[in-house]
């Protein structure tokens, strides 16, 4: 799954790295190496731009809502439980079928965080002396220190209790898909305790997606079901690499660089 994530590339660079012809500077966000849910996060579309009566999809940046709010949602509540979307099933689930059809995004990542329980914290459990065992977090990365493009589709929602033009009765929001965690051998010596796959660290992983595909995966008009899912491939065993890092982005309130710094072991116990 992907529950939280770090994003501090500057807007600047994103527009030159995914070729983006349109975005707003003024709603460039912050860095952000604490990324929840229901946060605003930068995302890259391919859409008409509105307004101009040009049919023609134009590459843009935007600012969305993680958590994808389905277009005949009742209240935009249900966005906090559509953070991920697997790959398997996105063609089909109501929630998500029509904006896989046709609105797809990329939302760029340092890396995402996942968390491990240690096997001492678990036999704790299990034993009643701990009723909720402390997880060690690791932040997973592309090894090559490049940007992480995860896939994603966005969706929008019109808000019934506002009156047109009200600058918040539309909403746009966002989902990452998800696919299996490899379970090929990471990039770089994660140590003798370290994992060695993702799917050590937990059996689901957002789905990066490679370069080579990110414009036949943008395009709006790129509708055939088959097509799309081929797309949907993890990249190349030993891309990623995981590292542990400091307990303190378990707190959403935490935020800042120093939540990537790279421990020498787990914090919490032994893991593997």
């Amino acid at each position: 799954m992907c529950g939280r994530y770090a994003a501090s590339r500057k807007p600047e660079d994103l527009v030159s790295l995914f070729g983006v012809e349109k975005w707003e500077p003024q709603e460039a966000l912050a860095p952000d190496w604490n990324v929840a849910p229901t946060k605003e996060v930068h995302a890259v579309i391919d859409r008409p731009l509105k307004g101009t009566g040009d049919p023609r999809p134009v590459r843009q940046m935007r600012k969305l809502k993680w958590g994808l709010v389905p277009s005949w949602a009742q209240s935009p509540d249900l966005g906090a439980k559509m953070i991920n979307a697997r790959a398997e099933t996105v063609h089909e689930k109501p929630a998500f079928r029509r904006p896989f059809a046709s609105r797809r995004c990329l939302l760029p990542a340092d890396g995402y965080y996942e968390w491990c329980t240690a096997r001492d914290e678990l036999m704790l459990e299990q034993e009643g002396k701990r009723k909720r065992p402390r997880k060690q977090p690791y932040f997973v990365t592309p090894a090559d220190g490049s940007v992480m493009a995860m896939a994603g589709l966005y969706e929008f929602w019109r808000d019934g209790t506002l009156p047109d033009g009200h600058p918040h009765a539309w909403w746009t929001t966002c989902t990452v898909v998800t696919t299996d965690a490899e379970t090929a051998p990471l990039a770089g010596d994660s140590g003798e305790d370290g994992p060695k796959s993702l799917a050590e660290i937990h059996p689901r992983m957002p789905l990066m997606l490679m370069p080579e595909v990110w414009d036949a995966w943008l395009d709006p008009a790129r509708r055939s079901q088959e097509e799309l899912r081929a797309l949907l491939e993890p990249p190349p065993p030993g891309t990623m690499r995981a590292c542990p890092v400091s307990t303190e982005v378990s707190n959403v309130r935490n935020n800042g660089p120093e939540l990537l710094h790279e421990l020498t072991g787990p914090e919490v116990g032994t893991l593997f």
